[in-house]
């Protein structure tokens, strides 16, 4: 395929860029390590926008690729940080009670919904993942469930003793109930919150990943660690964004994420690229709105005109 031809050659030419060495991408050729700066979260800054009693509402025109075509649709993104018990792994409501079981995370939840002909789909992510990346590598906990008329599924992964516990509720049954661990590593479903944190982690070069979760179930594939090469470019469209791009190698997909150079690195857009039915196609998101509030206090009738506002 055109999307890997590059990946021919036995090595890639190195180019200098912000000190990342690139190599070839092939798994039995000779890796890079992934270079991974240090954390550059501006603390005064950080607080004062994630921690105004707000969360960050992001609205999206989705193409979504599905069964072969492109279908039309929407996306959010919803960012707000939450007080987090490391021991149940779920928010907590009162932080008083066990203050060493606190941990702050920076909550995602992502939505998709569109439609493949008469019926429709929707999908929700929720990643949980420590501000504090000093001293907490990988997200702690990652949820997704896909609705369908044909039925749903659901897929947890909790951190626990380095690994990840992966939980699958399935209607398919080739699927079924599934409880299994896998060793743990850099999440894809995590990229998102650590661009909105310090996007000076995100690691360069040869990696590995564990594939994003809402993917997966998409293309019923089981859910392991897997070899990426993954590059930071300077957008050639608009110089004010930077796009972090990574390339999985077995199966053959690619995520671009296109997000602002300056705090606090709102994401513009995504594009994801893989075989569907049989065809090359990519899933694209575009952003419409962005807006800050306490959404959670806003589920009056008065309060519907929001949803205009962000394009929904």
């Amino acid at each position: 395929m055109a999307l890997f031809s590059k990946y021919k050659l036995n090595y890639l030419i190195p180019i200098a860029f912000v000190g990342i060495l690139f190599v070839s991408a092939f798994p039995n050729s000779k890796k890079t390590k992934a270079v991974l700066a240090p954390t550059t979260v501006n603390e005064p800054k950080f607080d004062k926008y994630w921690y105004q009693g707000k969360a960050e509402i992001t609205s999206y025109e989705l193409k979504q690729a599905r069964y072969g075509e492109i279908r039309a649709g929407s996306a959010v993104l919803v960012f707000v940080t939450e007080p987090f018990s490391k021991s149940k792994q779920v928010k907590l409501n009162n932080t008083s009670r066990n203050k060493e079981d606190v941990i702050k995370v920076l909550k995602l939840n992502f939505t998709k919904k569109f439609t493949t002909g008469i019926y429709d789909y929707s999908i929700l992510q929720s990643i949980f993942t420590p501000i504090d990346l000093d001293h907490y590598k990988h997200s702690i906990k990652a949820t997704t469930s896909l609705q369908e008329w044909c039925g749903h599924t659901y897929t947890q992964l909790n951190l626990q003793s380095y690994k990840y516990k992966v939980l699958l509720k399935s209607y398919f049954e080739t699927e079924g109930d599934q409880e299994y661990q896998i060793e743990q590593a850099m999440l894809e479903d995590e990229i998102w919150n650590l661009i909105r944190i310090a996007p000076g982690v995100l690691p360069t070069g040869s990696i590995q990943l564990i594939p994003n979760t809402a993917t997966a179930r998409l293309r019923h594939t089981v859910l392991n660690v897997e070899n990426a090469f993954a590059s930071l470019d300077e957008n050639k469209a608009n110089k004010n964004l930077m796009t972090y791009t990574v390339e999985f190698i077995e199966s053959q997909r690619t995520l671009s994420i296109h997000y602002y150079k300056k705090f606090p690195h709102e994401i513009e857009g995504w594009a994801e690229t893989y075989i569907d039915n049989g065809k090359e196609l990519s899933t694209t998101a575009t952003r419409i709105k962005t807006i800050l509030s306490d959404y959670w206090s806003k589920y009056r009738v008065k309060d519907e005109p929001m949803r205009q506002e962000l394009g929904l």
